[in-house]
């Protein structure tokens, strides 16, 4: 595996949902409440930032001196969103080409009406692997005769088909969320331009487009009826298992912490996350890594290795959700605080501890927990999901 980890990452939110009506007229799609007024594309922007993305983009339209007022500057976790407002309506292409300056080579793209509940870094290793210009994430429904479908043959996209309300049935279609390069804008000339419609079927024409199918929840907004479900459902999808991996656990660091020889796997410590990432799990490594009572530079080589972590696991489509520092702190404590901030399902949870009493502590408060004992950690995580799942 080459390249470098995507950090960037795009959400087209210039769309005036005109099928939504009147609601639509003087709040912007992406921004309308869900289930007691937290804006839907809040839900997005909180799935990016997990993933372990840094810049995000809004690419604005219609409304868009609401978003800005909303968004621009803000700091979500780790990220920073900006927002950029097209003069006139460009299209889904069209837009990019006002961020043209701020495109990495690399990003993820998402359409900001749509949820798709995947592991956003599995999709960037499709790309890595594929090295197409675009790689999309797919979706097969029970019925895709409102989207249209994606023809897909060995991880290449070899055609679409119109959406065609006369022919419901099983289908695939596309998700909404792409890995791009920024290459891609030499496609773009006339505006507006969709990438849909213009850009898509010109990838397939040069054999440039790939991929992946997924089966996370899916969710499009832009009807009444699937906005109402929004409201029923998406509050919901927040909540998840969580994994709490020590430290320890997963790298082993002597000397330079991102130097020769200073980073090493445990076994099975990448396949572990990679496994817990794509069953949806939250992913938690928990440490006495913060520096606050080491000596100095402490801190700063913790930040270092838990950078280079996300890095070498971003490439192998895998995340961490978030480092936890114990501090001296009884796991309790790092439970309680991660509860605070997560919606965490505590009974199907797990733990993979550093010592007996931790471990214990961690079944006193509802979770399935074992202390690694240096074996393969892929084969330990396996083994506490099949216990969690009959508890």
């Amino acid at each position: 595996m080459t390249g470098a980890a995507i950090r960037q990452a795009v959400i087209l939110v210039g769309g005036k949902g005109a099928r939504l009506g009147a609601i639509t007229r003087a709040v912007p799609k992406p921004m309308l409440p869900i289930a007691g007024g937290r804006p839907f594309l809040d839900y997005l922007l909180e799935m990016i930032e997990r993933h372990g993305y840094r810049d995000i983009v809004l690419l604005a339209g219609h409304l868009g001196e609401a978003l800005e007022a909303a968004y621009s500057g803000r700091r979500i976790g780790k990220a920073m969103v900006r927002v950029m407002r097209e003069p006139v309506p460009l299209g889904t292409a069209g837009a990019l080409t006002i961020a043209r300056e701020a495109l990495d080579p690399r990003f993820l793209l998402m359409n900001g009406d749509a949820f798709f509940d995947i592991n956003l870094r599995a999709l960037e290793q499709a790309s890595q692997r594929s090295g197409a210009t675009a790689t999309l994430a797919l979706r097969r429904m029970a019925d895709a005769a409102r989207y249209g479908r994606v023809i897909e043959e060995d991880g290449k996209v070899v055609a679409f088909l119109e959406k065609d309300l006369s022919r419901p049935g099983p289908g695939v279609i596309n998700g909404g969320v792409y890995v791009l390069k920024r290459a891609i804008l030499d496609l773009v000339r006339d505006l507006p331009c969709s990438l849909e419609q213009q850009v898509f079927p010109a990838l397939v024409k040069r054999g440039e487009i790939a991929g992946r199918e997924f089966g996370g929840y899916f969710l499009d907004i832009g009807l009444p009826e699937t906005l109402e479900q929004g409201h029923l459902e998406l509050p919901g999808m927040r909540a998840r298992p969580a994994a709490f991996l020590d430290w320890d656990a997963l790298v082993a660091v002597g000397g330079d912490p991102v130097g020769p020889g200073g980073f090493r796997w445990m076994d099975g410590a990448v396949e572990a996350v990679r496994a817990l990432n794509d069953r949806g799990h939250y992913v938690f490594v928990v440490g006495d890594r913060s520096g606050r009572a080491d000596p100095a530079g402490a801190f700063d080589d913790a930040c270092r290795s838990n950078a280079e972590i996300q890095e070498r696991l971003a490439l192998e489509g895998a995340h961490i959700d978030r480092f936890c520092a114990r501090d001296g702190k009884p796991f309790s404590n790092v439970l309680n605080e991660a509860t605070s901030e997560w919606p965490i399902i505590r009974e199907r949870s797990l733990l993979v501890a550093a010592s007996n009493g931790e471990a214990e502590a961690a079944r006193r408060a509802g979770l399935t927990a074992r202390v690694f004992d240096g074996g393969d950690l892929a084969r330990l995580v396996r083994s506490l999901l099949a216990q969690a799942a009959k508890d």
